[in-house]
């Protein structure tokens, strides 16, 4: 079903700078599929390209269609997936598709890139291993926490989510953020890292604001004693040289979320400071690999994209592998469908 959307979201933009990009003339089929689209397909000469309107016109793309990745599959003769980004998801063009090329299909440099750095990781890390967890919840975080506990030696939590560890050890947050419904989780964490011998490190002090705002009064304090209408939004000197400490002493290491509200200049120095070790630790030959979303945003907004080892493309896909879910976007590419 052709859901007629604003012509904002057309590829047609694309094709000036793919052009210029590619240094050859890019075609537009201003469907994916049809007859216009077929004939397009079948005309080209090699070394010609064609760029296919937008998948996501249709409600089959999202829905995982099975006739509809089948009308795709008559376009091509190979398939290459190389949407990382979306491999978390059983859509037509990302997973079902794939069925249609059993013998003929492979993953892109970028998708196999980031299989081979979540692999070295979470199967072949270098000791001592290290993960930098941050972000807003814990719920968010739990499957991937629960993972980790069983591989790194190492734990640093920082974001908001630090705040319903200290609320739940018997700290007071004032208005920081934090999920009531999660204290009991925060210390059947710590009590799990205790007993795995997971060494956790909590921030000691934080960056203070009165309300959540770019523009906010700043203050600090113990992170364990916040006066009530102050929140933490950043973790303090102290605490990035806690984290410092700890990650420049490790050979490998996972950042997922930032350390504090690093979009406010006010509240990005811990993140920052984050991200520096991280760039120090790497420059001694630590492997680094940082956790796409926010984390990515952090690290090229400082400018260090090009300092760590690898910088994934891929937020839910990346945290979904972690976890150890399997990811229809990969297994449609490993499995040996027969069409």
């Amino acid at each position: 079903m052709f859901l007629y959307p604003a012509e904002k979201y057309s590829l047609k933009h694309l094709v000036p700078h793919l052009t210029e990009v590619l240094k050859t003339e890019v075609k537009f089929a201003d469907d994916c599929i049809g007859e216009s689209a077929k004939s397009m397909a079948a005309s080209l000469q090699p070394g010609e390209i064609l760029l296919l309107e937008n998948l996501r016109f249709y409600k089959e793309e999202e829905k995982g269609n099975e006739e509809f990745a089948q009308k795709l599959s008559a376009l091509g003769t190979f398939y290459v997936n190389d949407a990382f980004g979306t491999a978390h998801r059983a859509h037509a063009s990302t997973a079902v598709i794939a069925k249609f090329f059993p013998q003929k299909k492979c993953f892109g440099y970028v998708m196999a890139g980031e299989l081979e750095n979540a692999d070295k990781v979470m199967n072949h890390p270098a000791k001592p291993f290290t993960a930098i967890m941050g972000g807003a919840k814990v719920s968010d975080k739990i499957l991937i926490i629960e993972q980790l506990l069983n591989k790194v030696d190492n734990l640093l939590i920082g974001g908001g989510m630090a705040f319903t560890f200290v609320k739940a050890m018997g700290g007071k947050i004032g208005s920081s953020l934090c999920e009531e419904d999660k204290l009991d989780l925060a210390l059947q964490i710590l009590e799990k890292a205790k007993a795995k011998g997971v060494n956790i490190v909590l921030p000691s002090d934080a960056v203070l604001g009165d309300k959540f705002d770019a523009n906010a009064q700043v203050g600090h304090s113990e992170i364990n004693n916040i006066p009530e209408g102050w929140m933490g939004l950043d973790i303090g000197v102290k605490s990035a040289k806690l984290f410092s400490d700890v990650i420049e002493n490790s050979k490998t290491i996972l950042w997922n979320g930032p350390a504090g509200v690093f979009e406010f200049d006010k509240f990005s120095s811990g993140t920052k400071a984050v991200a520096e070790s991280i760039v120090r630790a790497t420059e001694k030959g630590a492997f680094s690999l940082i956790g796409g979303g926010d984390s990515a945003a952090a690290i090229n907004k400082f400018h260090l994209g090009e300092k760590v080892s690898y910088v994934s493309t891929g937020g839910g896909a990346l945290l979904e592998y972690i976890e150890g879910k399997v990811l229809p976007g990969v297994a449609a590419i490993t499995s040996k469908d027969v069409a």
